[in-house]
């Protein structure tokens, strides 16, 4: 994502454009994008109006706790993959999941699932996430493998 990998940062780049947005302010590039996935999100904005709360606060998987952060930066990295085509061919499967799914942001979900695990897989092994597995597996998503 263009906002940097540490946590905080991450957060901050949320906080600060929730604020801004529901202050009238202008907004940056990355904050405009990071009001328009969280306007999507209403169940989130109760936790933008309280970075004091939610700054520091661990998301615990295990419990089924969702990370609002990291579900929200998904989606921001979806939109860049599909803006830049980055892996190739992002495009080709984003397209045939719009014509699968109706809906923009159930497709997003769709690809969410298979970045996600891409990324956790990277993490558990030390690596690069694999643009390969995780193209595999959003074309099974759109049902093209």
């Amino acid at each position: 994502m263009s906002f940097g990998g540490e946590r905080g940062e991450m957060r901050e780049v949320f906080f600060r454009a929730w604020c801004n947005f529901r202050q009238e302010q202008p907004l940056t590039g990355i904050e405009k994008i990071a009001v328009e996935v969280a306007l999507r999100h209403p169940e989130y904005h109760s936790v933008l109006e309280n970075p004091q709360a939610f700054q520091d606060r661990d998301y615990l998987p295990d419990f089924g706790e969702t990370n609002p952060f990291l579900h929200m930066g998904l989606h921001i990295a979806i939109e860049e993959q599909i803006a830049t085509n980055r892996p190739p061919g992002i495009i080709d499967i984003y397209q045939a999941l719009r014509e699968r799914f109706d809906d923009s942001h159930m497709v997003e979900h769709q690809m969410m699932d298979c970045l996600a695990e891409a990324l956790w897989r990277a993490q558990r092994d030390g690596c690069e996430p694999s643009g390969e597995d995780y193209l595999a597996c959003v074309r099974r998503q759109a049902g093209s493998e």
